[in-house]
């Protein structure tokens, strides 16, 4: 019984350490902070969740993407986009303020520039890690509801994400932008939630493992 129970502890705290061990491990995506300082993402918060402030809200942001497209149209550096995008934000206020009118609504609309925490998201083939990165905000109501998010530099806002296309010439912008390794960081094909599921597979393998052996010893 007494070797029995000594064995039992051994297995238990090799389980335990083992445990820690892979909880450790991380993708490589979310361990990097590469693009935080090379991108500006565009951030639209609806109201609400009802699917009438979800439509605002893409009305919104296409309105604002549309009639800002001129404005960032050539813009090769990440320093004249924020110069731009600065300088616009009433603009880009009047615009949501009056997509608003359109439909009948008088949501207030804050609008701002600045850092702000993102979580890991796949954007068409890229794959943008957890961080905070530089971001036009856009806030309607009480932007309680869900959000909508591209990225402003490099232009992705204006690519076909719906088809997941991201044109040659997009990539080459990113090139342009980043390292070489940053830039083969995010270009992935890897989905933002099929390494947390292999990483809990692989706890769970090992915990069946251990305490199929466990069983074996105690046995003994």
């Amino acid at each position: 019984m007494k070797k029995k129970k000594i064995i039992l502890l051994i297995t238990s705290i090799f389980i335990l350490g083992s445990i820690l061990s892979i909880g450790k491990v991380e993708p490589v995506y979310q361990e990097a902070s590469y693009a935080n300082k090379s991108l500006i993402r565009f951030h639209v918060l609806a109201n609400s969740d009802s699917s009438e402030d979800q439509l605002l809200k893409l009305k919104v942001k296409n309105q604002i993407i549309t009639q800002m497209a001129k404005d960032l149209e050539g813009v090769a550096t990440i320093e004249e986009s924020r110069e731009i995008i600065a300088n616009n934000l009433l603009k880009i206020q009047e615009i949501a303020r009056e997509e608003l009118k359109r439909n009948e609504k008088d949501f207030p609309v804050k609008v701002s520039l600045g850092q702000q925490v993102f979580p890991t998201r796949k954007y068409g083939d890229i794959v943008l890690a957890a961080g905070s990165y530089e971001a036009l905000k856009v806030e309607i109501g009480e932007g309680k509801g869900q959000n909508w998010w591209c990225v402003m530099f490099p232009p992705l806002c204006f690519i076909d994400v719906k088809n997941s296309l991201i044109d040659e010439e997009t990539k080459n912008q990113l090139k342009e932008v980043l390292t070489e390794e940053e830039y083969q960081m995010i270009i992935s094909d890897i989905d933002e939630n099929e390494l947390p599921l292999q990483l809990r597979s692989k706890l769970w393998d090992l915990f069946k493992s251990s305490r199929n052996q466990i069983v074996k010893w105690a046995k003994l």
